[in-house]
């Protein structure tokens, strides 16, 4: 966990470099996300699920940062594929394994639902598929960051048991909710 909390730490800093980057013209605070808070909205966290456990408005974009949790796949199968096309995102692998497919080609995409809460809060605007023909394949493990690109498809296989990944996603648009908060968070 100390791991997580230094790769987010990294993660932030070298965005904060960007020009721009504050909550405010000039900015006073920081926002934490605690290990702790990572934990509790990982304990609520389903298989294959995606939980946005905080969503910060910066001066010219947001930035969210959600925990996912992939239970264990078979290999053989069809990978499921989803991109995000306004929306970057860094994983950073905080326990369990797996093979992370990304790029290539995809069939039967589908945009996801645009009121539903992958859309309204955690990625913006998506699609969904299957991969017909993948452009990368890595396998990835706890201490692993990989940074994937808007508009690129990602995607999963090959989990032995479990895999957990924070997400640092930028938000150049704003489309995310300034301000959000994990429902399991808000309650404290």
């Amino acid at each position: 966990m100390r791991r997580t909390i230094l790769g987010l730490v990294m993660v932030l800093l070298t965005l904060s470099q960007a020009p721009g980057f504050s909550q405010t013209a000039n900015p006073t605070l920081a926002t934490d996300v605690t290990a702790a808070e990572i934990q509790a909205v990982l304990k609520n966290v389903s298989g294959g699920t995606d939980q946005q456990i905080k969503v910060v408005g910066m001066s010219q974009y947001n930035v969210g940062v959600g925990i996912l949790h992939r239970n264990a796949t078979k290999s053989g199968g069809p990978v499921v594929a989803i991109n995000h096309e306004r929306v970057s995102e860094v994983y950073y692998v905080v326990s369990g394994s797996g093979t992370l497919i990304t790029g290539g080609t995809v069939t039967g995409v589908k945009p996801l639902p645009p009121d539903g809460y992958l859309v309204k809060v955690a990625v913006g605007p998506s699609n969904s598929g299957v991969f017909a023909q993948p452009a990368q394949s890595r396998k990835v493990s706890a201490g692993d960051m990989v940074v994937i690109p808007p508009g690129v498809y990602h995607g999963f296989t090959d989990i032995p048991d479990h895999i957990d990944y924070v997400s640092v996603r930028v938000d150049p648009d704003r489309l995310l909710p300034s301000g959000h908060v994990h429902e399991v968070l808000a309650k404290k």
